[in-house]
């Protein structure tokens, strides 16, 4: 998307930053230039909304790093658990882990691909202390997906656009009762030195032919 982008407005150069959104999250705070932020959860975005500083649950340090009304939900994504081969789901995958019969990748606490894994082994009444000898856990979900992709795990908890990009089977999908949805907000940085390119860029990821790239690898 972004090579299209720049190939259309030939004055525009757009650096990539890939990381968990937690590490983001982390250097946007401590002054990394940055004029556009996506998270893959609300939660990190949340603690740079000035509109929430009153809110000490989602921006306990009172941070107001957003540029105003630049914020939306640009994308959904799901979780899914993914395996190297065959088939399974997550009902399955929860007796398999109470009786330590499988061996499962996740990301950490800090990033939101863990925080989802958290919300469904709620769901199933999974004590994760209790199946500790059973997880792997990784930085972030790129790392999961490297777990999964060189068969050192069983299977692993990661998002379906990662699946789809590395060629796993995608054996279930989360839904919203288990882990809540997937949600990818976007906001332009008010400590941007580039504002009005970065808000044009952000409203061509909202158009059709972006939406077209994203659609390829979400559904």
């Amino acid at each position: 998307i972004g090579e299209k982008y720049m190939a259309e407005n030939e004055n525009v150069k757009i650096s990539f930053n890939f990381d968990s959104s937690g590490k983001l999250y982390t250097q946007i705070t401590e002054g990394a230039v940055c004029d556009l932020f996506i998270s893959t959860a609300p939660k990190q975005m949340n603690q740079l909304d000035g509109t929430l500083k009153d809110d000490a649950e989602k921006n306990p340090d009172g941070l107001d790093l957003l540029v105003a009304g630049s914020r939306i939900d640009l994308l959904e994504n799901k979780v899914a658990l993914a395996v190297a081969e065959g088939n399974d789901s997550f009902d399955k995958l929860a007796d398999l882990l109470k009786n330590g019969d499988v061996m499962l990748a996740i990301g950490n606490s800090d990033v939101p691909v863990g925080q989802y894994t958290q919300k469904i082994f709620k769901f199933y009444d999974i004590d994760e202390n209790a199946i500790a000898a059973k997880l792997t856990y990784d930085s972030n979900v790129k790392e999961v997906t490297t777990a999964v992709s060189e068969g050192t795990v069983d299977c692993g908890i990661i998002y379906a656009s990662d699946a789809y990009s590395a060629g796993l089977t995608v054996a279930a999908t989360a839904t919203a009762e288990m882990c809540g949805q997937v949600i990818y907000p976007a906001a332009v940085l008010n400590t941007s030195e580039h504002q009005d390119a970065a808000a044009a860029f952000l409203t061509y990821l909202q158009g059709a032919e972006a939406s077209a790239e994203f659609e390829a690898v979400l559904f």
